[in-house]
Order: structure tokens, then sequence, then C-alpha cells
């Protein structure tokens, strides 16, 4: 199956508010038991255990709902570890829906911007991340991505997305028409596994992008986490 260039509706400038809202909150649900949470939590619960930290900043880009950095936030409050974390999105509506998760979480805060033009000074967090966010880009975005975000981590960056696959994209397929009447997640999905890449195309690109050793893990079903070691 080749890799599609059709942009998601997800993508597009002033989706109806509704429509949108409904597509995040399915993709929470998508989040919570398909593996976009586990991706993430587990690179960040590894990398706080190798550095033996009691305390570190955390910059989630591409946030959606924030569920993924809450879920951390959570994960570190009940281990009694201090976590710091900010949360960006581009998208005005996004960040407005964000916003409103993050309203009583008190170590999370929200920041509207552009992933590729982030108003943060070198080195600000131990550890950037971002979850079925990279997909969305073409091989040269991902890869410039990759290397600004290595300038604000001081020690890793962590991101969880899929991995193109026929029986992940009609798997999802299935899945979504059973789950949800949302045209922007029935039509979103399936496209999301289409847009994203192999094992080995990960791979070629995270080796390609230069920033660092990186441990790469496929994860059910149909996942890939990469942790970077970018130990300033």
């Amino acid at each position: 199956m080749k890799r599609s260039s059709e942009c998601e509706m997800m993508d597009a400038p002033n989706n109806p508010p509704a429509l949108l809202a409904e597509d995040l909150k399915n993709l929470r649900q998508f989040n919570r038991y398909l593996g976009g949470y586990r991706c993430i939590a587990r690179g960040v619960e590894q990398s706080v255990w190798q550095h033996r930290l009691a305390s570190f900043a955390l910059l989630d880009v591409g946030t959606g709902s924030a569920d993924i950095p809450i879920g951390i936030a959570r994960w570190a409050m009940e281990r009694g570890i201090d976590a710091k974390i900010t949360v960006v999105d581009r998208d005005a509506l996004t960040a407005r829906i964000a916003a409103e998760s993050v309203k009583n979480q008190a170590a999370l805060v929200l920041v509207r911007g552009d992933a590729a033009a982030l108003p943060f000074a070198p080195a600000s967090f131990d550890f950037v991340t971002a979850s079925q966010f990279l997909h969305h880009f073409t091989e040269s975005q991902i890869i410039e991505l990759l290397r600004m975000w290595a300038k604000l981590a001081r020690r890793a960056i962590i991101v969880g997305d899929l991995v193109r696959h026929p029986l992940a994209y009609q798997g999802i397929r299935v899945l979504t028409r059973l789950w949800t009447k949302n045209i922007m997640t029935l039509t979103d999905a399936p496209l999301s596994v289409r847009r994203a890449f192999t094992l080995q195309e990960w791979r070629a690109l995270f080796e390609r992008a230069a920033i660092g050793r990186f441990q790469m893990t496929s994860m059910f079903p149909y996942r890939v986490m990469a942790r970077f070691d970018v130990a300033k």
C-alpha cells in the first residue's frame, strides 16, 4: 500500500466546531483503547527512570485534546514526581478545546503555536513528545521538525505514531463505521493509516534526522514508538 499525500480533514482551517469537537472526542477514545497513550507514556516512563528524575519539564506538540499529557501528569503525581507540562496546538478551535481540558490541571499550561516555530528557548524542556502528529507532514518536514525539537529538549524526544499496513487500514475502516457517524473521524482515521509510514520507512526517516541515538519499538496495534537520546 503506497503512502497517501492527501490532506486530512482535521488539517483544514475553519472546520465546523461541533464536527471537530466530536472527532477529538473519538480520538481520545482511540488513544485510550488503541495504544496512543501507551506509546508516549512508555517512552516518558523509560526516560524518567533512566535519568532517575524527581521532576521534569515536558513539551507536548500537536496536543489535540491534551488527553495524553494529562495522563502523564497523573502518572507523575501518583509517584511523587513533579511534572511541568506545556501543551501546544496551532489550530484555534483545538487549542480552545485543549484549554478547557487543562484548566483545572495545575501541572499543565497551554500555548497556541506552530510546531515548526515554537516560542521557546533552547533546552527549555527535559522531553519533547508528539503523538500521531508526524504522519501529517512530508518526509523533509518531519526531519526538520525533529531537528528543531532536538534543540528544545535536554534529554529526549519521544514520538508515537501509526504504522502503514493493509490490515491496519481495513481494521480502522471497520471500527470507525461501527463506532461513529462523524464524517471527520470516518474520513481521517483510515487516511491517517495511509499517511503513515511502514516500520522500515520510519526507521530510515529517524536515521536521516541524525539527532542522536534512538530506540524504536513496534507496539500493538500497528504503532511505533521512538525515543531519541538528545542529552545535552
